[in-house]
């Protein structure tokens, strides 16, 4: 490598040769996936969705697993569509301790569900505890083959540590973020979205009446999804459940990865196995043993019978704009000559942001006593208030969703920053404004952008163009445009730029990438 090279980087690319027709074309294809998943499995009569889960191949199970998932949650179906894959998993031959262990239809599905679903609630759950790892930085370690030796002491008196006091003192660190992550998931019940609270309903069930004589596979069946599929992976990296902005150092990943051992072993419902594999778990195992019977215990309320007032609406509902916290930070209000409320409130100061399914609320800081577990809980707080779901302390104004107009990156030369975006907005009086916000990287840049796209995308007011400079002097910085009211010189984008499980619910697209997958399986099906 060069002396002042920055290295280099390795491209996976991949080109999609791809016709789309009219959103008409596939109405046959979502009417006739909706009318199996209504009917369910009575009649025998399950072509289709049997079919895609014969025939899709390992290589492409994530990608129409995520593409159903997000169809039938459009159509507000998706509870049905879960609930047929696991009766078709389930009428399999199938032992109740590999239950949904592989990586089969009805495994992806659930757990894009969860991606797609849960975010909000993981991010409450686990937030707290994976904020103090990464801010203590202890070093722990309980693998004899692992551990390294230390000198301890004040100055002019050191001794080197013995390996048993490695351990013992690695033992009772991660003893105490397991605790504490357990606390918080025991108490999350009544946070979890309703329609996840359903979906594990339905999986307890079915299971129950698969197995009846091993209680113990229907709580395997709910923490193999929960634990294995879902918190242990966002504790091992939470970066890539925007749980974190950076990946951690090599201590804190070893710290994150023997915890995500421990949830696992949590999750099995049975420790001992464990520690048959991993003899060095030996000394967690008291707190494994306890945290086993505390997680089936939170099972068992997680999936209870009593339903929370609107859950089973909620449940049904298409989940187009979902009223909970989508989206929550401080952003850098940047100084303009704009008009608005929020550019007369806050030009040039860091206001704390909370975006929902009602619009974009804007305050000092955020309201300790309501922060994640409202948003987490899916539903709106009660009252007249609109914006009351977002969890603000002293709120200086909103935007509601239906005045927002696009949201785009700004030239990275307006503001000097290359993680700047715009808000185009209506204001009481109807006037067109721009509140320009500096987002801390260009990874949060594309989470808001992403957020903010995902709940405004059935807006029929979104513009089609928009400028993406400033209005300096009296001219634009990107166009030298001297009107500053006229129409763009770039035009918006709609689309959600993470390309993954955060992409907003677009049924149409979900039905043409599954007619184009099932068009590759022609020869097959032949």
């Amino acid at each position: 490598r060069r002396r002042g090279s920055l290295g280099s980087l390795q491209l996976q690319v991949r080109l999609r040769d791809e016709t789309v027709l009219p959103s008409h074309c596939y109405q046959p294809l979502v009417q006739l996936l909706c009318q199996e998943v209504k009917s369910g499995c009575q009649d025998g009569q399950v072509h289709l969705i049997s079919l895609l889960d014969e025939t899709t191949t390992a290589e492409c199970r994530q990608e129409v697993a995520i593409n159903l998932v997000k169809l039938f949650l459009g159509q507000g179906l998706v509870k049905e569509f879960l609930d047929l894959l696991f009766e078709l998993e389930l009428a399999k031959p199938c032992e109740p301790n590999t239950l949904f262990r592989s990586n089969s239809l009805a495994s992806k599905s659930m757990e894009s569900f969860l991606k797609v679903t849960g975010m909000p609630y993981l991010h409450f759950v686990l937030g707290p505890t994976i904020t103090r790892v990464f801010e203590e930085k202890k070093y722990v370690e309980l693998d004899p083959g692992k551990v390294e030796i230390k000198d301890v002491g004040c100055s002019g008196l050191h001794r080197v540590q013995t390996e048993g006091e490695v351990i013992e003192q690695g033992r009772q660190h991660l003893q105490s973020y397991l605790g504490e992550l357990l606390d918080a998931i025991v108490r999350s019940a009544p946070a979890c979205p309703p329609v996840i609270r359903a979906a594990f309903r339905r999986l307890f069930q079915r299971v129950g009446e698969r197995f009846p004589q091993h209680q113990h596979a229907k709580f395997v069946a709910v923490t193999s999804f929960l634990c294995l599929r879902f918190f242990s992976p966002a504790v091992m990296t939470p970066k890539l459940f925007q749980l974190r902005d950076a990946h951690a150092d090599a201590r804190t990943s070893r710290t994150l990865l023997l915890l995500a051992k421990a949830v696992q072993l949590v999750g099995n419902m049975e420790p001992a196995a464990g520690r048959a594999k991993e003899p060095w778990l030996s000394p967690l195992l008291p707190a494994l043993q306890q945290g086993t019977a505390r997680m089936r215990d939170f099972i068992t309320r997680l999936v209870g019978t009593e339903e929370l007032q609107g859950e089973e609406e909620a449940e049904g509902r298409p989940l187009g704009a979902p009223p909970a916290v989508v989206k929550e930070g401080l952003l850098l209000v940047h100084k303009t000559r704009g008009k608005g409320p929020l550019l007369a409130a806050a030009a040039g100061k860091k206001l704390h942001f909370c975006l929902t399914g009602e619009g974009l609320g804007f305050g000092k800081s955020p309201s300790a006593e309501v922060r994640g577990c409202g948003g987490a809980a899916g539903g709106r707080r009660g009252g007249t208030d609109p914006f009351s779901a977002c969890p603000l302390h002293q709120r200086i104004g909103a935007i509601a969703l239906g005045d927002i107009l696009a949201a785009e990156k700004v030239e990275e030369k307006s503001f000097g920053s290359s993680h700047v975006m715009q808000v185009v907005y209506l204001d009481s009086g109807g006037q067109q404004e721009t509140a320009y916000l500096q987002c801390k990287c260009v990874n949060e840049l594309n989470q808001w952008l992403s957020a903010l796209r995902k709940v405004c995308g059935n807006n029929p007011r979104v513009l089609r163009s928009y400028h993406p400079g400033v209005f300096r002097g009296d001219k634009w910085s990107c166009c030298h445009q001297r009107d500053r009211t006229g129409l763009g010189c770039d035009r918006t984008r709609h689309g959600v730029t993470l390309q993954d499980w955060s992409d907003p619910l677009d049924p149409t697209v979900e039905a043409q990438r599954l007619f184009h997958h099932l068009q590759g399986l022609r020869g097959t099906l032949r």
